[in-house]
C-alpha cells in the first residue's frame, strides 16, 4: 500500500525522500519541465502534495 502524502506543502527533500531519488534529481526535473509542478515561496521551493499525486498518477499511466 502507497505511503499517504503529507497535508502540508512538500519540500524537494520531502519530494526525493518520497520517491527515492536523490534531491539533485528533484531540481533536474524542475530544470527539465519534467517533474511535479512546484512553486517558490520566497526563495524556498515547495510542491503541493496533489501536484505530487497527480504526477505520479500520470507517470503510472503511462507505464501501463
Amino acid at each position: 500500500m502507497a505511503r499517504p502524502l503529507p497535508e502540508r506543502f512538500l519540500t524537494p527533500v520531502d519530494l526525493a525522500d518520497l520517491v527515492g531519488v536523490p534531491v539533485e534529481t528533484v531540481y533536474q526535473w524542475r530544470r527539465k519541465g519534467t517533474g511535479p509542478r512546484g512553486f517558490r515561496v520566497g526563495r524556498h521551493l515547495r510542491f503541493d502534495p496533489e501536484d505530487v499525486r497527480r504526477w505520479i498518477a500520470d507517470l503510472m499511466e503511462g507505464a501501463a
